[in-house]
């Protein structure tokens, strides 16, 4: 029998608006809009224990890069799955080719990168997204390497937006850079949750967004300016990537 797809509406004064929410019978998968000091954010929220999170760079049959959203469902749909979310991954180099360490299916891509200068990527400490199982986690990327979690999945990007509830040194409430953001936090709650903000934020004001609305002592900045999403009745996507992440059945 056909899962049903089941669209969920709240709202909360404070701090949250929630316009759009996607919850299926038996996943636990959220999208949401959330709004967050003013800036509105797409909000995904996962829980490993019930769903299907993967990371796609190279399609297993050709061995060529996936560039977007929609190859990615593609593949899934031919191998029986459907596609409930997907985003972008981290920042990627000519190629397109991931910038920084890439896990798939427990093998490692692209090793782990520890250029100290370069753009965001190298705006010290950076880290890696990694999931392992049930279990995920943002671990800076030098912990990372002595940890060796051996995960599933994993992801490196920077900067590090939040470390243990403390935000990157770097990040100023008056910076003024401001660009379309998104990134991936650990949560109290133990879940997943990546966001996406409809407009330009600053390092500052995402990187609170996670820690104090989202509640994630730990999060990840991912990529800035073609950072998308997609979900099936939408797809925000403009330029190619090297990595996404899905949600899928």
């Amino acid at each position: 029998m056909r899962r049903m797809t089941r669209f969920c509406l709240s709202w909360s004064a404070a701090l949250l608006t929630s316009l759009l929410g996607g919850c299926t019978s038996g996943h636990a998968l959220e999208v949401k809009q959330v709004l967050g000091a003013g800036q509105l954010y797409t909000v995904a929220t996962v829980d490993l224990k019930k769903d299907r999170l993967e990371l796609h760079w190279l399609n297993p049959t050709t061995r060529a890069p996936y560039h977007t959203f929609a190859e990615v469902q593609a593949r899934l749909a031919k191998q029986g799955q459907q596609m409930l979310f997907a985003t972008n991954s981290g920042i990627y180099a000519p190629g397109p080719k991931p910038l920084g360490l890439h896990v798939e299916k427990g093998q490692i891509l692209v090793g782990l990168n520890s250029a100290r200068s370069g753009g965001n990527f190298a705006l010290l400490p950076n880290g890696v997204f990694w999931v392992r199982g049930t279990q995920a986690g943002v671990t800076e990327s030098q912990a990372y390497r002595h940890a060796d979690p051996r995960p599933t999945f994993a992801t490196q990007s920077g900067p590090l937006l939040v470390r243990k509830g403390q935000l990157h040194p770097s990040f100023s409430r008056s910076g003024t850079s401001f660009k379309v953001r998104s990134g991936v936090g650990v949560c109290r709650d133990g879940k997943v949750r990546f966001a996406i903000s409809a407009g330009p934020v600053n390092f500052y004001s995402f990187a609170v967004f996670f820690r104090d609305t989202l509640n994630c002592p730990d999060a990840l900045y991912l990529d800035g300016s073609i950072a998308a999403y997609a979900t099936p009745d939408r797809n925000t996507q403009l330029a190619e990537f090297a990595g996404i992440w899905t949600v899928s059945r």
